[in-house]
């Protein structure tokens, strides 16, 4: 048992350590990062790993890239809603369409709203100046372009025969 908690904490790692380097390719939507590296992360994390570690690398990748100053404070509701609930939906149903779902309405909806409290009180933007619904499009441009390529990903790895076999791994 601690073997496969060991070797989940490895890949949730190397996950944060590919989402920070994935940081360097983004692109500029309405005052926000769009970086679709974090989304697709987030979805490996849940179909591999499951919520708690995925949550977990999402919050370390968005604290290293403020600490080093690749993102904002936009990247922690911008990743940690759409992490921890497409988590929860693969760990409860095991559906790859369910979870890429989940992963953008997370992060697009849940991620987009929270995200206005967090400009308002941490980033001093004037409320005036900004709808509460400001971040929902540029969040759902970068989660939704994450979640296409995560399908693509994840479909393949399934035809292949091979996302079975990695799932296994981690559920000894």
């Amino acid at each position: 048992m601690k073997k496969i908690q060991i070797q989940k904490l490895a890949f949730a790692g190397v996950f944060c350590a590919v989402a920070v380097v994935g940081s360097l390719f983004s692109f500029p939507v309405f005052g926000s990062k769009c970086s679709p590296i974090q989304h697709i992360i987030n979805i490996l994390c849940a179909v591999l790993l499951g919520p708690g570690y995925g949550l977990g690398a999402a919050f370390a990748a968005s604290l290293i890239r403020n600490l080093t100053g690749l993102g904002s404070l936009m990247a922690f509701p911008g990743s940690m809603f759409g992490a921890l609930l497409c988590g929860l939906i693969h760990k409860k149903t095991k559906n790859i369409l369910a979870t890429l779902i989940a992963e953008v309405f997370g992060t697009a909806i849940l991620g987009g709203l929270c995200a206005y409290p967090v400009a308002v009180l941490l980033m001093g933007q004037d409320p005036a100046k900004i709808a509460f619904y400001a971040y929902i499009v540029p969040f759902l441009t970068s989660t939704a372009s994450g979640a296409l390529i995560s399908a693509v990903l994840i479909y393949s790895l399934q035809h292949a025969r091979i996302l079975g076999n990695m799932q296994e791994v981690f559920e000894r």
